[in-house]
């Protein structure tokens, strides 16, 4: 039961910082940052960018994980390059949230570094 409500705390914070990002209007290094870190984890992609003004997110999506080794250098690696439009990036980036568990984590990770962290572990 607690990990459950920890895991649902942890979405909820996750969605409060993605509204509070996507509301300011000039937009922080930190907050492109966890915008191109919730792609990169929901695609599985190796590059992202985000053009704000057009609303456009250019990406590679690698294709084939068994390719990819982290002990060496991956030059020529399965990629498909995407070209998405968006037309309201909150709900772009709140659809794109998974609630297994290795996502959990990786989220939990990111409010840390936002420095978060105490407002999530106060439940437990």
């Amino acid at each position: 039961m607690k990990k459950s409500k920890l895991n649902e705390r942890i979405i909820m914070e996750l969605e409060r910082l993605i509204s509070q990002s996507c509301a300011e209007r000039r937009r922080t290094g930190k907050f492109t940052q966890l915008h191109v870190a919730l792609l990169k984890k929901y695609y599985n992609a190796a590059d992202v960018s985000i053009d704000y003004h057009r609303h456009r997110i250019k990406m590679d999506v690698l294709l084939d994980d068994s390719s990819y080794s982290p002990g060496k250098p991956n030059i020529n690696l399965p990629v498909l390059h995407i070209n998405l439009l968006f037309d309201n990036l909150k709900e772009f980036l709140r659809s794109c949230i998974d609630r297994d568990r290795k996502s959990i984590g990786f989220y939990a990770q990111l409010l840390k570094a936002f420095g978060k962290k105490e407002e999530i572990y106060s439940l437990v």
